[in-house]
Formats: C-alpha cells, sequence, structure tokens
C-alpha cells in the first residue's frame, strides 16, 4: 500500500513537465490588450510607388493622369518619381479689382472698381459734379476725387448777397462803402449831413468813406 502511494506522488510531479507549450493551444485563450496593439502595426499596405500617385482622400491615379491633390486648383501629372504639379507665376491681381474667382489654378479679377466714392455717393469715371455751390469735381480713371474750390475775389459792396446755387457773393445794388453807418454807392458824393460830403474809395470798396467838410448849412442859416 505504501509502493501505491509513493508512485501516485511521483506521477503528479512528472505531469507537469509531460506538457509541453506546443501543447498549449492559443487559440483557446483572448490575447490582452498588447497582443492586440502590436498585431496592427504589423499590417501591410500596398506600394504604388513607380506604380501609380495617391491623393489626400486616398485616391489612386495612373501613371501619365492628371489629378488635382488635395484643395488644390493647380493640377498635376502622376508620374514615375510621384506627382508633378504645375506652379505657376500667376498675374497680379488689381488692387481696385471688387470680384475675384478662384475656381483657376490662378485667382482672376471679374470685375474692377469703375466709379469713385465721395461724401456716400458714387460717380462714373470721368463724371464730373459739384457737391457745393463752390466745388468742382471729377472722378478720375485712378478712382480717386479731384476738387478744385472757387477763389473768391473780394466784393465791391459792404452788402454783398448770397444767391441760391451760386458761390460767390454779388452785389446787387453795385459798388458801395460805408459812411459812418450809412451805405452810399460808389462814383457819386454824397452829403450826408449839413457838413459832409463822402465818396468811396477808388477800388478799395471795404474801407470807409472819403469825407470832406463843407461849409453847413445851419450856420449860413444863423
Amino acid at each position: 500500500m505504501a509502493l501505491r502511494i509513493h508512485e501516485a506522488w511521483i506521477l503528479l510531479f512528472l505531469i507537469p513537465g509531460l506538457v509541453t507549450p506546443a501543447a498549449i493551444n492559443h487559440e483557446d485563450y483572448p490575447a490582452d490588450e498588447g497582443d492586440q496593439t502590436s498585431s496592427n502595426d504589423n499590417l501591410i499596405f500596398d506600394d504604388y510607388r513607380g506604380k501609380g500617385c495617391v491623393d489626400d482622400s486616398g485616391f489612386v491615379y495612373k501613371l501619365g493622369e492628371r489629378f488635382f491633390p488635395g484643395h488644390s486648383n493647380c493640377p498635376c501629372v502622376c508620374t514615375e518619381d510621384g506627382p508633378v504639379c504645375d506652379q505657376p507665376e500667376c498675374p497680379r491681381i488689381h488692387p481696385k479689382c471688387t470680384k475675384v474667382e478662384h475656381n483657376g489654378c490662378c485667382p482672376e479679377c471679374k470685375e474692377v472698381k469703375n466709379f469713385c466714392e465721395y461724401h456716400g455717393k458714387n460717380y462714373k469715371i470721368l463724371e464730373e459734379f459739384k457737391p457745393s455751390p463752390c466745388e468742382w469735381c471729377r472722378c478720375e480713371p485712378s478712382n480717386e476725387v479731384h476738387c478744385v474750390v472757387a477763389d473768391c475775389a473780394v466784393p465791391e459792396c459792404v452788402n454783398p448777397v448770397y444767391e441760391p446755387e451760386q458761390c460767390c457773393p454779388v452785389c446787387k445794388n453795385g459798388p458801395n462803402c460805408f459812411a459812418g453807418t450809412t451805405i452810399i454807392p460808389a462814383g457819386i458824393e454824397v452829403k450826408v449831413d449839413d457838413c459832409n460830403i463822402c465818396h468811396c474809395h477808388n477800388g478799395d470798396w471795404w474801407k470807409p468813406a472819403q469825407c470832406s467838410k463843407r461849409e453847413c448849412q445851419g450856420k449860413q442859416a444863423l
């Protein structure tokens, strides 16, 4: 009896050694996260070098085929050395361009500003206008407005009048000047009181009148 017990312990001791790693089927056990990640790193992708070209979306083009990679508007040709793309020297966009299209390889101006803006209003090229009675303006081809302001001469009277739609004042009653507070016409002598006779300066209408005393009528009456 003792002998059988001893043989049983020997068999239990030897059985683990009889199970080799080859006898374990790994398909019976789920792989852990580390094993899954390492297996994904070994994926094989197609190599199109020398056979075609691939754009940003993964589409494959044949050798000699033209295509637009990514968001570029300039075409490329697929070659054995990879895509060869057009890189033209695009013309400069006009600074007055108001509408630019980007449909082609180069941006293209579709509309150039052909008017002038002045004080909130638009004027055509070479159009002449008067924003005020004293201004004369023109819309230049450069889209800039050039204005000339009238330089009014000194009026030949002390009571000029501003007429509607006229820039410079006018002397409706002709040249005149002041004799004290009295307005007298130019070119004639005016007796302003019993003792003084006055007349306007020749050409200097803004100056007070020249007056000379004469024999007073009041003294003659005495």
